[in-house]
């Protein structure tokens, strides 16, 4: 079974190849740069090191949200025109998820933070201890709320993602639940860990086609908002 993951919710762009349960390749960059200019050349070059030939992938799985709207969109494009191209199922990953299974073994409770700004975070609480078990499903949530929720767990917590920095100090303030921070190389989204969680899905039958595929953005956009007048 081989598996292309595509990950560009944020300002990581990533794309790998999962092949039998083997990472066969991988390539992140976390570097401010449009990901219409750089999935696409990184495809390629992928491609071209392992001598990939793009019809014998069984699916490609995509971060599907939530995240950066044009990034998703952005990933979403991507995934939907090789899945037509090729004629190959999408796998819908869910952006929280995915980032969670970075920390695949890890003694306590695992909590992905996006920034979604004026101190909301997309988020979700997983163990991970014995398989991949959600506590709380990916959603927004205000910080503090969300350490609240931690701290009733009372469990020792792992967070990462591109929140961490932007939260860090309130996160400091408010745990009183034993808490610490992951280190670099499993802090941020990977293209890695989306087509490994995809090739779980796509074994337990979870696949769509290109035509279905659409990004969970968890909430309207900024524009979307003030159209209808809500307060951002």
């Amino acid at each position: 079974m081989k598996i292309l993951g595509i990950e560009s919710s944020s300002l990581v762009a990533s794309v790998a190849v999962v092949t039998d349960q083997v990472m066969t390749a991988e390539y992140t960059v976390n570097f401010k740069k449009t990901h219409s200019q750089t999935l696409l050349p990184m495809l390629d070059q992928v491609a071209e090191m392992i001598d990939l030939d793009l019809n014998t992938i069984d699916a490609i799985a995509v971060s599907g949200g939530p995240g950066s709207f044009t990034g998703l969109r952005i990933g979403a494009a991507t995934a939907k025109g090789l899945g037509l191209a090729l004629k190959k199922p999408l796998i819908h990953v869910p952006t929280v998820d995915a980032l969670a299974y970075n920390m695949w073994g890890y003694n306590g409770v695992v909590c992905p933070i996006m920034d979604a700004r004026r101190n909301q975070v997309y988020t979700g609480i997983y163990s991970l201890k014995n398989g991949f078990c959600p506590i709380m499903a990916q959603c927004p949530a205000d910080i503090r709320e969300l350490a609240e929720k931690l701290n009733n767990l009372g469990e020792k917590a792992v967070f990462l993602g591109d929140g961490v920095p932007v939260y860090k100090d309130i996160l400091k303030a408010e745990m009183k639940a034993p808490y610490e921070f992951a280190p670099a190389h499993m802090n941020r989204q990977r293209a890695g860990t989306v087509a490994a969680l995809g090739a779980v899905y796509y074994q337990e039958g979870k696949v769509e086609s290109a035509a279905e595929h659409r990004p969970d953005y968890l909430r309207k956009s900024q524009a979307e908002r003030e159209r209808a007048g809500e307060e951002l």
